[in-house]
């Protein structure tokens, strides 16, 4: 044999060697321990209008090449929705599995109660290893979670600082913590892969990453500076709604001039307030309310979109990584976000209603070995359900502790018989301006009470407003813009949605007892 050839076939077969054990090591630790990992991506309000996936306005413009990925090979929920619509108590549901009256994460700026149970706890008893990077908001430590490193309260876009175990301080207080270069949605995907390169292969994993955005100011990286810049995006149909006159509304909400006059106080004194924004100064001088409202509209769901093709971006990279392990077909990946947002639906933004933009929450899941690719679930699913479903494939015995029910069988096409046919839903960080209220949705109506009531939550105000009812039919009123609680045809419909929020009050353990004011408001109400 001569040196020319032995130089070629050797290395090369040395190559094909080193190729196919390491192939045969990657399926044995996908296999050994016999249970999926999972990876858990959360966003937050990164709303259904800004997906693609489910249509609508934004579809078209919207980049999703990794969305749409992981839609086509796994399945979409059609009707996720959220019990509370508002970032902390959110987070703390989809962690326990339990509305927030249980968990006692109402508002905002509120803590897990020490040593309450949650699906990491749970999993990592059945030895998966847990960790969380990103996004936490729960003002204390994580608890279940073998390693952390999290934002100090909401974080910062650009160049953020993150905290661990070692250098922890409750709350919003990142002054121990440690600063990462770049843009957050990068830093967190980065970290996120770090860790999982440093893992126990022979172990199952439970890995949350947990971007900041597309919370607001909506930055984007410097990448997609330029992307819509010569775009008119399309309005919504409610975009003109300027109060509750024209469509039966009973409360003002949270006005898109109100994000307008933010980016003013940003502009003007950046140094008192509590964010910056991109694309400042940003002048709505000599327009009259129409074409403020018009341009408001363009800025925010520029800026929106922009960051959340950062997201996508990520997302694509997080699934990369899977594939150049080999441990794609045995990881699940979920991609959610912690409840709706809206993008100028009825003149709004931020969320935190009962009405649909706020409501829903996206959700897609991925799991090669059991669940077909391409499908598109219709049933209501909840996020008290989330921890269920990971308890679920992770083999916990014991889940008494949650709420909410698997939809494993939902997501191979079997509807569990007796699944539920409406939700309830509870919104405690009371404002005259965006009351406290709860209402139940079905497949065709929402019935929703506004007490009214801060009922001494923190944060909520002190000033009560009128105790008001408000119905839709989501069949001939999709986009919600009739209040149709005084049409008598509805009637019959109304008296038995009344009944249904009264026995998922009870199921839920959502009495009012604790509070004296609630008990006269809802006899009169109901």
């Amino acid at each position: 044999m001569n040196n020319c050839f032995r130089n070629f076939i050797f290395p090369a077969f040395l190559t094909i060697i080193t190729g196919f054990t390491f192939f045969i090591n990657a399926q044995k630790s996908q296999t050994k321990n016999g249970k999926p990992n999972i990876l858990f991506i959360l966003s937050d309000d990164h709303t259904s209008q800004a997906w693609g996936i489910y249509g609508g306005l934004l579809k078209d413009y919207v980049q999703n090449k990794n969305i749409k990925r992981l839609a086509d090979e796994g399945a979409v929920l059609e009707n996720a929705f959220c019990t509370n619509s508002i970032c902390s108590p959110s987070r703390a549901t989809i962690l326990s599995g339990q509305y927030s009256h249980i968990n006692k994460v109402y508002t905002l700026n509120e803590a897990l109660p020490e040593g309450h149970p949650n699906i990491a706890k749970a999993l990592s008893k059945k030895g998966y290893q847990t960790a969380i990077i990103g996004k936490w908001h729960l003002v204390r430590p994580p608890e279940g979670f073998d390693y952390f490193n999290v934002l100090p309260g909401q974080g910062l876009y650009w160049n953020p600082i993150l905290k661990t175990k070692e250098n922890w301080k409750d709350g919003h207080d990142g002054s121990a913590g440690k600063k990462y270069t770049g843009f957050s949605t990068d830093v967190i995907t980065d970290l996120t892969i770090e860790h999982l390169e440093k893992r126990d292969t022979s172990k199952p994993f439970l890995m949350f990453c947990n971007f900041k955005a597309t919370h607001e100011p909506f930055d984007y990286p410097e990448r997609f500076k330029s992307l819509y810049a010569n775009d008119i995006i399309p309005e919504p149909e409610s975009l003109y709604d300027f109060g509750p006159e024209t469509t039966g509304r009973t409360f003002e909400g949270q006005k898109l001039e109100n994000l307008a006059k933010r980016w003013h106080q940003a502009t003007v004194d950046p140094d008192n307030f509590w964010t910056s924004y991109p694309g400042l100064p940003y002048s709505l001088e000599g327009l009259d309310s129409i074409q403020k409202r018009k341009k408001i509209y363009q800025k925010l769901v520029k800026d929106f979109m922009r960051c959340g093709a950062a997201i996508d971006d990520n997302i694509g990279k997080l699934l990369d990584y899977l594939e150049k392990e080999g441990i794609a077909d045995n990881t699940i990946v979920v991609y959610t976000a912690d409840q709706g947002y809206f993008l100028g639906e009825h003149g709004f933004f931020d969320k935190r209603l009962i009405y649909e933009e706020s409501l829903r929450m996206p959700f897609v899941i991925r799991y090669p070995k059991e669940i077909k690719g391409g499908q598109r679930i219709d049933d209501i699913i909840l996020n008290i359900d989330f921890a269920a479903l990971l308890a679920d494939y992770g083999g916990v015995d014991n889940t008494d502790f949650i709420q909410g029910v698997s939809f494993r069988e939902n997501l191979k096409g079997n509807t569990p018989a007796g699944w539920r046919k409406e939700m309830y839903y509870r919104y405690w960080l009371h404002d005259p301006v965006r009351p406290g209220h709860f209402g139940v949705r079905n497949e065709r109506y929402k019935l929703a009470f506004f007490y009214g009531q801060g009922l001494g939550m923190k944060g909520a105000s002190k000033e009560s407003s009128e105790p008001v009812w408000e119905f839709y039919d989501l069949e001939n009123d999709p986009k919600e813009l009739h209040n149709a609680i005084d049409n008598p045809q509805y009637a019959t419909v109304i008296a038995n949605m009344k009944k249904a929020i009264r026995v998922e009050k009870q199921k839920y353990k959502d009495t009012d007892d604790e509070y004296p004011v609630m008990k006269e408001i809802i006899e009169n109400a109901f």
